[in-house]
C-alpha cells in the first residue's frame, strides 16, 4: 500500500477525481458513485493485507489450487490481487470506475461491472470475493445470483471463496465508529453511526478531508445484506456448488469455500 501522502499531486488528485460536484443537500452518493481510491486505501490501511494473503494461499494450497488463474470479484484498489500475483494469473472486477482506475495504474488487469451480471469472457481456477463485498448484493435474490455468476466463472473443478459480511446476530444499531488518517498533508476523519432497514445493514460514512487546497465532506450510503449461514449455503448449493465453512477466515468474519465440479 503506498503509504506517500505528503506529495504535492494528492490534494489536485482529491479535487479532480473526489470533490467537484460530488455532494449536494439532496444526494448521497452510493459506494459506486464517487467514494475515492485514495481515501478508501487511506482509510483501510489498519488492514493486513499481507497477513490476509497468506493465509488465503494456505487455504488455496489446503484445496489443491497453490496456482493457477484467479478473478477476485469487487476487488476495489487491487490491493489483495497485488498480493497474488506472484503465485497466480490474477485478474479483477470492479464496479467502481475509480477504483478499477487506480488498480489498472498499478499494472493490473481489471473488468469493470457488476459481480451480479458482468461476464469476463474467462474460466479461473480460483474466483474470490473478499472483504465482505458480497453483503452489497442487499437480497436473497441478488445473492443467489452473484454466486451463481461467480461459479460459473469457475474453471470445471474451480475453487469459489466468499468472504461473508455481518448476520442479523452480529450487527446493531446506533454503534458510533470513527476512522482517523493524520498525516503532514493529508488529514481524513470518517465517522458513522449503524442502522438497519429491515434484513439489510445501512451506514451512511460521514467524511471530511483535508489537503493544502482546503477541507471537503462528503457522504456516502452503504447497505448491505444480513445474510445468515444457510443463505449463503443454499446460494452456493443453488450454483452447482459443494460448499464448506471455514471459520476464522481471513479476519475473524468466515469464508465460504465453493467447488464446482471437475470435467467429466
Amino acid at each position: 500500500m503506498n503509504g506517500q501522502t505528503g506529495n504535492g499531486s494528492l490534494g489536485a488528485a482529491f479535487k479532480t477525481r473526489l470533490f467537484t460536484g460530488l455532494l449536494t443537500s439532496a444526494r448521497i452518493p452510493s459506494m459506486e458513485g464517487g467514494y475515492g481510491a485514495k481515501v478508501y486505501d487511506q482509510i483501510y490501511r489498519w488492514k493486513d493485507y499481507d497477513g490476509e494473503t497468506r493465509r488465503l494461499k494456505e487455504i488455496l494450497s489446503a484445496h489443491g489450487k497453490p496456482s493457477g488463474t484467479l478473478l477476485d470479484v469487487a476487488c476495489g484498489t487491487g490491493q489483495h490481487l497485488l498480493r497474488l500475483q506472484d503465485d497466480f494469473t490474477v485478474e479483477g472486477l470492479e464496479l467502481d470506475p475509480e477504483m478499477a482506475l487506480l488498480a489498472r495504474e498499478r499494472g493490473l488487469t481489471i473488468h469493470l461491472g457488476d459481480m451480479a451480471e458482468t461476464e469476463t469472457g474467462g474460466q479461473y481456477d480460483v474466483v474470490t470475493c473478499l472483504f465482505s463485498s458480497i453483503g452489497y448484493m442487499e437480497t436473497p435474490e441478488r445473492l443467489h445470483r452473484a454466486v451463481k455468476n461467480l461459479a460459473n466463472h469457475a474453471a470445471p473443478g474451480g475453487l469459489v471463496v466468499v468472504e461473508p459480511w455481518f448476520a442479523p446476530d452480529q450487527w446493531y444499531d446506533g454503534y458510533v465508529h470513527m476512522d482517523t488518517v493524520n498525516e503532514g498533508k493529508l488529514k481524513i476523519c470518517r465517522m458513522s453511526v449503524s442502522r438497519t432497514d429491515g434484513p439489510v445493514s445501512v451506514m451512511d460514512l460521514h467524511h471530511m478531508v483535508a489537503t493544502s487546497e482546503g477541507v471537503e465532506t462528503f457522504v456516502t450510503r452503504h447497505r448491505m445484506g444480513l445474510f445468515v449461514d444457510w443463505e449463503y449455503v443454499d446460494a452456493f448449493e443453488a450454483a452447482g456448488l459443494t460448499v464448506e465453512k471455514d471459520a476464522e477466515g481471513l479476519m475473524g468474519r468466515g469464508l465460504f469455500i465453493g467447488r464446482k465440479a471437475p470435467a467429466r
